[in-house]
Order: C-alpha cells, then structure tokens, then sequence
C-alpha cells in the first residue's frame, strides 16, 4: 500500500528507505536520482523509526514488515527479479523514466556527487581517463568518482533495459 499525501506528495520526488533485500534495486535506484536510505544491517525497528521520522515511503520484499503497520506509507515489491523491482517501482510511483526526479546520486552511499577538477583527481582516476574525459564529479560522501564516458553508458543501457525502454542515453561514467 502506498499512501496518499506522502512521500513525494505534491511533486515532490520521492524519498525511500529500502530493506536488506532491496540492496540491489535501492543502487539502480540512486543511479536513476532517487533519495534512497539503504544498509543492509538495519533491523525492522531502524527501518520503521527512519520512514516514520524522515517521512520515507519504506520500500520492502517482507509482508510482514508492511503489514506491522508502523511506517504510514510502505511499497510492497512482489517482483523478485532487479528488472520487474525496477518497473513496479516506478509504475507504482508514477514516475516516468525519461524524466529523473531528481540528480543522480552515488550508487554507493546516495549522496550528490559535485563537479570536480581534473587536478583534484590525480590518482584516484586512471590517467587515460584524466587526460581524455571532459566532467568529472566526486561523491562527498565516499569519495566515488564519476566521468562521462563508457563504464556509465553501459549502466545507463542497463537501466533503459530494466525499465524495457532500451535507448542507451549516454549519461556519465562512474570510476
């Protein structure tokens, strides 16, 4: 069940908390510009105490964890594939996959990577990719860096064919 006049009420994008089953999809979710909370150490009760605190839809594969009734607005995901999780997510939310709802954010840690210089990268990159890539961007959180070009093509064509549109846009490239 999802709620009406939750999380991401009134245009608002989304904001998510997904359970230790969920790891998976809460990654490709970030990638896409999704707010989405994951540890796969966190218990029910984190679980529940972060939906109802943050005002976060809990996304969640354990009827019982959804039916507990603590968190208002809970998503139950039946798919157990990455691909169907992926689309009845977005059916669900009525997001529409051409249109991120909001910047992409680190696939690791969900933080915003921010733009970077490509002097403040020297060694944390490969030196090819330092001297031919145009943007770069480096997560705060974990440090993760991310350029335009190849590795971030094939995840975006990834995600076009979990989401069954197969476009391939290319976006940026994730080191």
């Amino acid at each position: 069940m999802v709620a009406s006049g939750g999380p991401g009420a009134g245009g608002a994008p989304p904001r998510l908390v997904a359970d230790a089953m969920l790891g998976r999809l809460a990654r490709w979710l970030r990638r896409f510009g999704l707010d989405v909370l994951w540890d796969p150490a966190w218990d029910d009760a984190v679980l529940e105490r972060l939906a109802v605190r943050e005002r976060r839809l809990l996304v969640t594969r354990d009827r019982a964890l959804a039916a507990h009734g603590v968190a208002r607005d809970v998503l139950l995901v039946s798919s157990e594939n990455l691909p169907g999780q992926v689309r009845e997510v977005f059916s669900r939310l009525a997001i529409d996959p051409a249109r991120p709802p909001g910047p992409r954010r680190c696939a690791r840690c969900n933080d915003v990577p921010v733009p970077a210089k490509p002097e403040e990268l020297a060694g944390r990159v490969p030196p090819y990719v330092l001297r031919t890539a145009r943007r770069f961007s480096a997560c705060p959180g974990c440090g993760r860096v991310y350029w335009q070009g190849g590795q971030e093509d094939r995840a975006r064509e990834v995600l076009d064919s979990l989401l069954g549109n197969g476009d391939g846009r290319p976006e940026n490239r994730e080191g």
